[in-house]
């Protein structure tokens, strides 16, 4: 079926558009602190419906969702860290990190996987009348993910969508590619740009472009769009998701889990020396990062 409100900006604008002003209380959810991340205690519902609220309350922010990588990521940058800090939403994106916050005072509820959130944020806005632009991944696969959620769910509206070329822009290629967002005026910003640069680019822009919600989404477009196959839902629930994507990718993910396992390690065994310390009858004990 037809793409619709791709290129075509001014007919489109928001059904929310006239409540710029509007800033409604804000009961931030509770957070569990894992590895020094502070996530945010929500179900996959609960989290469709926070970001709905936050929507509608018209203030920027933006949401990063965090596997096991990304924590080792913030323990080597602490500039990583603090902007993950000031996220308007940190989503446990690993079962590593749901089984690891068992341990902590506030348990995660579940795994809020970003290439599962997709599908239940795209059938929202679709209820609600909420825009969605599409940015990065390769050329072509923003497009094709954007066709991809509107066969799925006929009403969305896609804002439209960009894939900007790898590698260093100029300036004025920088430019025009935000112009274009701003024109758009979407309601969410998805961005695939990769860890920790999807990160940066979403915190150095989502105040500039004035998007209620902004959030990067790893992989996640080339799941939609069909490139990759995302791994059994058995692989899913065990944790063992990055086995199956090892396989299928060896030569550049290989290197990268091997490195997530040591940090693993590393991590538990800093959990277990902690434990010891304020427990040296060995007792079983809380672990709190």
């Amino acid at each position: 079926m037809p793409l619709p409100l791709i290129t075509t900006f001014e007919s489109a604008g928001s059904v929310h558009q006239g409540e710029q002003d509007k800033q409604e209380p804000w009961a931030e959810p509770l957070k569990s602190e894992v590895w020094g991340i502070p996530f945010h205690s929500l179900t996959m519902q609960e989290t469709v419906d926070a970001m709905d609220r936050w929507i509608e309350r018209r203030v920027p922010g933006y949401a990063i969702t965090a596997n096991l990588n990304y924590a080792m990521l913030c323990d080597r940058d602490p500039k990583l860290a603090e902007l993950t800090r000031k996220a308007a939403f940190v989503l446990c994106d690993g079962m590593p990190i749901y089984w690891r916050s068992r341990w902590s005072k506030v348990k995660l509820p579940e795994r809020v996987a970003g290439s599962d959130l997709i599908y239940r944020l795209a059938e929202r806005c679709a209820e609600r009348g909420y825009r969605i632009y599409f940015y990065g991944a390769a050329e072509g696969i923003a497009k094709k993910t954007a066709e991809r959620l509107v066969e799925l769910y006929p009403r969305l509206q896609v804002a439209g969508w960009q894939s900007p070329p790898f590698g260093a822009a100029t300036q004025d290629q920088i430019q025009r590619s935000l112009d274009h967002i701003r024109r758009a005026k979407p309601d969410i910003l998805l961005a695939a740009l990769g860890q920790p640069k999807g990160e940066y680019w979403v915190q150095q822009h989502f105040e500039l472009l004035d998007i209620p919600l902004s959030m990067q989404v790893g992989a996640t477009f080339d799941f939609v769009a069909g490139v990759w196959k995302r791994a059994p839902r058995f692989f899913q629930n065990t944790g063992l998701e990055w086995l199956h994507r090892a396989c299928s990718d060896p030569v550049r993910l290989v290197p990268r889990y091997t490195k997530n396992i040591l940090f693993l390690i590393k991590a538990l065994r800093k959990d277990g020396i902690a434990a010891l310390s304020d427990n040296p009858a060995g007792a079983p004990t809380k672990i709190t990062s």
